[in-house]
């Protein structure tokens, strides 16, 4: 799997997108992978304002929109029409179901489908990362893209591609290598990137 970087012939608005984002003093680089289904995962994330600089940059990089999950009972009547129009997926997190083997399906039966997700789980300090990035890659068989957002320098990049290779240390070591030089917004509430040993969690 590799990526390539691209070359943006932007539109109007796009353009205001961009100009904001090199106005508040940032610049920031995409690799659209070769092939439309893969999970972005973006991290550090402590603080809400992650959120505000990653979706100018994704206005400003022309970055397609990404899907979403939410509990399928949020995609009832009109509110739950308009929510998959914009990309939402519904999933039942019910004991009985297996949320990892959902994501997979919607993943096969899809011709597009771009998954983002923060690792963490919480903008609070966490000592381990979630595994459900990981084990829905594997079982989709997708490829995991890594997303930066450094503070210290006003970067974001996104491109990198992660190997799944079910060798969760390993694995774990590398993605953990390619975040050690990046500085979040809050350093207190960065924890050490690693999954729980022995870990069940999705």
């Amino acid at each position: 799997m590799t990526a390539q970087t691209i070359s943006l012939r932007r539109t109007p608005m796009q353009t205001l997108w961009y100009w904001l984002f090199r106005l508040l003093g940032w610049k920031g680089e995409y690799r659209h992978p070769d092939t439309e289904k893969f999970i972005i995962i973006v991290a550090p994330h402590t603080s809400n304002f992650d959120f505000f600089i990653g979706f100018i940059f994704s206005r400003a990089y022309a970055i397609p929109f990404p899907n979403f999950l939410a509990k399928d009972s949020a995609f009832r009547g009109l509110i739950g029409k308009l929510g998959r129009r914009v990309g939402g997926i519904p999933v039942n997190r019910s004991e009985r179901t297996n949320f990892v083997d959902q994501v997979a399906a919607e993943f096969h039966k899809r011709e597009r489908m771009i998954l983002a997700v923060t690792p963490e789980g919480t903008r609070s300090y966490t000592e381990y990362w979630k595994t459900g990035f990981y084990h829905m890659a594997q079982r989709a068989n997708v490829p995991v893209i890594l997303a930066s957002i450094d503070y210290a320098r006003k970067f974001i990049s996104c491109g990198d591609v992660a190997e799944i290779t079910g060798d969760m240390d390993a694995d774990i070591a590398r993605i953990r290598a390619y975040y050690a030089d990046v500085t979040p917004r809050h350093p207190e509430r960065h924890g050490e990137i690693r999954f729980r040993p022995e870990s069940g969690e999705k």
